[in-house]
């Protein structure tokens, strides 16, 4: 959703760098990547048939977790009222909202919660209802740590709000952060209940699925401003001088919004905020405390901030960049997993977890494209969220002709929070960092100029970088990369069993087959050579040899007349109508061809629901070369 938190939205501010007052502002930005990262783990995780922890084991589990969870935080909140201030409490609720993630990720993969929330989605039909429980399962963690806070945040800030009040006022603060997503889950999933094929082709199709995304999020961005407002309790400012001073100075730089005053911590924080792309759906959000604390010019400073993102299109910017996320993902995943797939330390650690083939391959695609996506966010999102801050303070510096009201506003918020000027997050550059800036660009103004070629440099590397990546990498095939990935499964977990059990006829065998179904011909050669040893009496490895040596792509490989004795080995050994199958190969290579009809009848005899293949192995062998 477009909000731009700048000078502003948390910088006047940087909100992340601030403590009581903005460090809240901060906290929202931080709950951006753990909601991801519930969001992600709900998505790609599939509801088994059955769970792998018993209903009986695992839900008591999850309350045992919950419980477990609970203490934690109190003892979190406890140890950071002792050691005092406000940065304490709010490092504390950031260090817990991160826990809570880890907790609710690990539980939706090891205790299977995608099958006791499956019956939500109606038969299946409408899946995002089975997400809506998810969420209100981490919203439930959440909560045990505004409750356990609670009591503390009253003694630090001397606030007389109920514990419920408290926790309904941080849900509300963070369900912007999941309604986007939750609307457009919701009204994909009725789209594909529509009665129309050509729809349902779109949108099953990668390309349909950006499409939609991109036209889905754009409607979001007219719609959501006005819902984020209420939300928020936001009021229109009322009439006055401040109001005034507004209005003129929106007049002056042709800008127009809505002016809200934003009651965030009960009016306290130290805050700024733009929302919305189009003019009639934007928003200007103003906490009280900002403006009782700043002047006419240093208030101009955090206003011209605010709309220098929009006039540099930051908020249209972080749609393609949200978009991108897509692009980026669908062209990096499919070679990752294949990186990931030929690993054997990668394969010996999942047979150490114990996890099926089936979870195996479920769990290695969601742990690929969960590392991209916090590597996305974490790094390149961030970079660009940082330079767009950056962007935005030297708009108000190109209005205001001077950098010194922006500072004079930074340098009061860093007093009066304490002045903890050098923190950073992934999200904002320090506010020490972006005075000295400023003031460097004062008495050096190519600065500025040198900053803007960077964030538009910047920005047409990242676009030929995606662009590049979708044309050149390949589509990865999902069916093929669990096959292959089921097939490294059980190539390592042969492996494994072959350390106990070396002269195994049957592991060997099985190594054999796996190699022949990856093509590997000349290794499954030898490997079945080596089985045969093992296992003289082994009919299926008598069979499986046979048919490489009549079969091989490798000419070099073959040998008919071996594969002739080893053939009728086996039929003598076990009559079953795939080894008569390749008894009549063996003998129609030979030039006996009324004998090979006949295996191919009996084998139809034996195996009839083959029946249909064997008839054609035989009118094949009749056809004549």
């Amino acid at each position: 959703m477009p909000v731009q938190a700048g000078v502003s939205s948390a910088e006047m501010i940087d909100c992340g760098k601030l403590p009581p007052l903005t460090l809240r502002c901060s906290m929202i930005s931080s709950n951006l990547l753990y909601f991801l990262a519930v969001i992600f783990a709900l998505s790609v995780s599939a509801a088994p048939k059955e769970p792998w922890l018993a209903p009986w084991l695992a839900l008591p589990l999850f309350g045992l977790t919950l419980l477990i969870f609970r203490r934690i935080a109190g003892r979190e909140f406890k140890a950071a009222f002792h050691r005092g201030g406000a940065s304490t409490y709010f490092a504390a609720e950031s260090r817990l909202s991160l826990l809570a993630a880890l907790f609710f990720v690990g539980a939706v993969f090891a205790l299977d919660l995608k099958y006791y929330l499956q019956p939500l989605s109606l038969g299946g039909t409408l899946p995002v209802l089975e997400n809506v429980g998810g969420l209100l399962l981490f919203f439930f963690f959440l909560v045990l740590i505004w409750l356990q806070g609670h009591p503390f945040y009253q003694m630090l800030f001397g606030r007389g709000t109920t514990a419920a009040r408290f926790a309904a006022t941080n849900i509300r603060v963070n369900l912007p952060i999941v309604l986007p997503w939750l609307t457009l889950s919701l009204t994909f999933d009725l789209l594909r209940q529509l009665p129309f094929p050509g729809l349902q082709q779109t949108l099953a199709s990668s390309w349909g699925e950006l499409i939609f995304f991109l036209i889905a999020v754009i409607f979001l961005a007219l719609l959501f401003p006005p819902l984020i407002s209420r939300l928020w309790n936001c009021t229109p400012l009322p009439q006055g001088p401040q109001r005034s001073i507004i209005e003129i100075f929106f007049r002056r730089q042709n800008f127009s919004a809505v002016i809200l005053s934003w009651p965030l911590l009960e009016g306290r924080a130290l805050n700024a905020a733009v929302m919305g792309i189009a003019p009639r759906f934007r928003y200007l959000l103003l906490t009280p405390a900002l403006l009782a604390l700043l002047d006419q010019e240093e208030l101009e400073s955090v206003l011209a901030h605010e709309i220098g993102h929009v006039k540099k299109y930051h908020l249209l910017l972080y749609l393609f960049l949200l978009l991108g996320f897509g692009l980026f993902t669908e062209a990096l995943a499919g070679p990752l997993l294949g990186l990931l797939c030929g690993s054997s330390w990668f394969w010996r650690f999942l047979l150490w977890s114990g996890l099926t083939a089936d979870k195996m391959a479920e769990h290695l695609t969601a742990a690929v494209m969960f590392v991209l996506m916090l590597l996305y966010f974490r790094f390149l999102f961030g970079y660009f969220i940082r330079n767009f801050e950056r962007q935005a303070d030297l708009h108000a510096f190109q209005v205001q002709k001077s950098t010194f009201p922006l500072i004079r506003a930074f340098e009061k918020i860093a007093a009066l929070t304490g002045n903890i000027r050098n923190q950073k997050n992934w999200h904002h550059f320090g506010i020490g960092e972006r005075i000295d800036f400023l003031a460097q660009c004062e008495c050096r103004p190519g600065l500025a100029q040198q900053h803007e070629r960077k964030v538009y440099t910047s920005l047409a590397v990242y676009f030929t970088l995606i662009a590049l990546a979708v044309w050149l990498l390949p589509v990865p095939d999902s069916e093929a990369l669990q096959h292959r990935a089921k097939m490294q499964y059980a190539s390592a977990l042969i492996e494994q069993k072959l350390q106990t059990a070396p002269n195994s006829g049957n592991l060997l065998r099985l190594r054999a087959d796996l190699l022949l179904e990856k093509g590997e011909e000349r290794e499954a050669r030898a490997a079945y050579e080596t089985a045969l040893r093992a296992e003289p009496d082994s009919a299926e490895t008598a069979n499986n040899l046979a048919w490489l040596l009549l079969t091989a792509k490798d000419k070099s490989l073959r040998n008919p007349d071996r594969a002739l004795k080893l053939a009728s080995a086996a039929v003598s050994l076990e009559e079953k109508g795939h080894i008569l199958d390749t008894l009549a190969v063996a003998l129609w290579t030979q030039g006996r061809i009324e004998e090979a009809v006949r295996t191919e009848l009996r084998a139809a005899q034996i195996n009839p629901e083959n029946k249909p293949y064997y008839q054609a192995q035989a009118e094949k062998f009749t056809a004549g070369p």
